[in-house]
């Protein structure tokens, strides 16, 4: 049985008294535990309340999001949802509580009902995961952007969760800040084996998954493994959406009439075939 199964799900936000909008439209997924999930979309097809509905901040209209056999739905479930699902959102401003690195990664076990000697052990576990305990004393307020969102995600990984659930967690960030927090989920997912679900814009950081799942106007488009789909780029753009920049420019030298032989997804990739190209 997969960790998420999202089954038949339909979602409606109150937009003012006795008017709905409905934003996702009947979604069937599945996540299976120790996954890479990249998931993409333009602006308002439904990947932050898919984001929420797996952490059980948001329940669905109608269907089912299954967490490890748990109904995310019912309220009875939901603290055992949050044990397994956490949730890193885009601003870690927003998840940052304590004046102390330390103090903060320890709120979300402390809430849990943790022992304080466990706690104190999950709190260094976690910052030593993401690379920040020697910040352990320092204020988040004085750290970079990267850093803050690595102390968020130590915050979640002291939970114990089994998934990790990132909402654009590179958004307001540089390009260095952007590979640090990469960096620290890649690590967690293949030395960890944390399941990995990563709501992004930024297709090079897409095409480091092990699957990409596609949403537009509610629903799922497309499903795959990323080689399967950033190839099928005229199907993208149709639907206003990204490909990777290497991916972009082979596909227009392809268009000039340029023979290659492939179209890759990385810089990396796209320089190798030109070395042999060329």
């Amino acid at each position: 049985m997969a960790f998420i199964q999202v089954k038949d799900v339909h979602f409606s936000y109150d937009l003012e008294p006795g008017a709905r909008k409905e934003v996702l439209h009947g979604i069937n997924l599945e996540i299976g535990e120790g996954e890479f999930v990249a998931l993409l979309g333009h602006n308002g097809c439904g990947k932050s309340t898919m984001a929420k509905l797996f952490n059980g901040m948001l329940v669905p209209g109608s269907g089912q999001v299954l967490v490890d056999g748990l109904d995310a739905g019912k309220e009875e479930n939901q603290l055992e949802v949050r044990r397994r699902v956490g949730l890193v959102l885009q601003n870690p401003d927003n998840q940052l509580v304590a004046g102390i690195v330390e103090e903060d990664v320890a709120f979300g076990p402390e809430n849990l009902g943790v022992p304080p000697e466990e706690i104190r052990k999950r709190v260094d576990a976690a910052l030593k995961a993401v690379d920040m305990y020697h910040y352990r004393e320092h204020a988040p307020h004085k750290l970079s952007g990267g850093q803050k969102q690595r102390v968020a995600i130590a915050g979640i990984i002291a939970m114990e969760t089994r998934c990790i659930v990132l909402d654009e967690p590179t958004a307001m960030l540089d390009p260095r800040g952007r590979q640090e927090v990469m960096e620290t989920i890649l690590r967690l997912n293949r030395e960890k084996g944390i399941t990995i679900v990563l709501i992004t814009h930024y297709m090079d950081e897409a095409v480091q998954a092990g699957r990409v799942v596609v949403m537009d106007e509610g629903k799922v488009l497309m499903d795959g493994a990323p080689q399967e789909v950033f190839r099928q780029v005229e199907r993208l753009k149709r639907h206003d959406l990204d490909v990777p920049q290497a991916t972009e420019l082979c596909y227009r030298l392809q268009a000039a009439g340029v023979g290659l032989p492939e179209i890759p997804l990385s810089v990396e990739k796209c320089v190798g075939m030109f070395k042999e190209v060329l």
